[in-house]
């Protein structure tokens, strides 16, 4: 791969997640100070997440596959995505809100998909190379959390009582308007499947179901849905919770999530190899309550170490869990159903467990309103905390260990 396209790559790579991290994160802190929304609206608002990836596999299987080069696909949906993006940042209400960020990771979610083809497209040893692409997506969620919250301060106590965080909204359509445009000029990946019939359960991912006559799998795929129902609750309040309790520059200190994220992925080899498949699965998990309690017990003051760590955990919830999955999941389907094992997991836990956790979440969170504004967010965290503990001694009781070839 040319030193040229490398870059090109790593410069979409870089503007996509700077995108979702420009945000995502901070919907949470704005949507209850300037619309004024119920735990419930939140609630709607992030589930729009998984409606997005529940249908972006027949974006893919059914456009972008078949008909249209995957990097022109990529910029059409991010010059949409600008147009609903900045009627976001002009919504006057959760109602004028809210169809417009449906429409928006409706558009959004392919386009994870369709950067991985077009980067995989140019790669001669996607094994060696893609991370040193992909890490520049990480790169700029960090980036936009750290411009939100330092050089622009639209987190900060002020910005938020002044509705800055309009904002951020404004600044991701602008960066989606450049990805949109700079996407047609990336190297050309045509269609794949352009002389394919096609076929629904291909798009799914439903050849794969037959992979769930084994049981081991059966309980990896229930446990993964389970788990992103705690997952939701990091996702949906984590930014709301730190600008309640008064903890500054909260966008920027959520990036430690991702930074995390990079470290433990240097890691999770070394673990894998070390420790096996089923015990690096339950550190994950019990990452996941370790998290929450210490997110229920810190505070903003003198215990502020104990939400920072709970932040930094990301890494190990994650990796552990997600990354170490998809290799599991990879293993048993063999050659012939890779992609729809692997589509099959995306759907069950970023559209069904994540859509189930976001509405979950919400009503957890509408339940402890002790008075506008503020949440007994201790009760709050007690519950993902709990739920996140008895998947693992669930998952440790039913799954038998496997040795997995970990292949580098």
């Amino acid at each position: 791969m040319k030193i040229s396209t490398q870059i090109q790559l790593s410069l979409m790579m870089f503007l996509e997640f700077f995108i979702w991290g420009g945000w995502f994160v901070t919907m949470g802190i704005y949507l209850p100070n300037t619309l004024k929304t119920s735990g419930g609206e939140i609630a709607l608002a992030y589930s729009t997440q998984s409606w997005g990836a529940i249908i972006a596999p027949f974006i893919i299987g059914l456009i972008a596959d078949r008909f249209f080069n995957a990097e022109r696909i990529l910029g059409i949906l991010h010059l949409i995505g600008a147009i609903l993006m900045y009627q976001m940042a002009n919504a006057v209400d959760f109602g004028s809100f809210y169809p417009y960020v449906l429409g928006y990771m409706i558009a959004y979610m392919p386009t994870l998909a369709l950067v991985n083809s077009v980067s995989f497209n140019q790669m001669n040893d996607p094994a060696k190379q893609f991370s040193f692409v992909r890490v520049f997506g990480t790169i700029g969620w960090i980036v936009a959390g750290l411009v939100i919250s330092y050089v622009f301060h639209w987190d900060s106590e002020e910005g938020v009582a002044n509705g800055f965080l309009k904002n951020t909204f404004l600044m991701t359509a602008i960066a989606s308007a450049i990805l949109g445009f700079f996407s047609f000029t990336l190297p050309k990946t045509p269609p794949k499947a352009k002389d394919q019939k096609i076929n629904i359960s291909d798009i799914l991912g439903l050849d794969a179901l037959r992979l769930l006559r084994d049981k081991n799998f059966l309980f990896f795929f229930l446990a993964s849905i389970l788990i992103c129902i705690p997952l939701a609750f990091y996702y949906q309040h984590a930014g709301q919770f730190l600008g309640e309790i008064g903890v500054s520059n909260p966008a920027a200190k959520m990036t430690i999530g991702q930074a995390s994220e990079v470290i433990f992925m240097l890691l999770l080899p070394f673990f894998f190899k070390k420790f096996g498949f089923k015990m690096t699965l339950l550190v994950g998990m019990l990452a996941w309550t370790v998290r929450y309690l210490l997110f229920a017990y810190g505070n903003s003051g003198e215990l502020a170490f104990m939400l920072i760590i709970g932040i930094a955990l990301h890494g190990i919830c994650y990796d552990f869990f997600f990354v170490s999955g998809q290799i599991y999941t990879d293993s048993k389907a063999g050659e012939k159903f890779k992609s729809a094992a692997q589509g099959l997991i995306t759907l069950a836990t970023y559209g069904l467990g994540m859509l189930i956790g976001f509405y979950v979440a919400g009503k957890i969170t509408d339940a402890n309103l002790v008075r506008e504004g503020q949440h007994d967010w201790t009760a709050i965290w007690i519950f993902p905390a709990i739920f996140a503990g008895v998947v693992m001694v669930l998952f440790a009781a039913f799954f038998k260990n496997e040795k997995i070839e970990y292949k580098e």
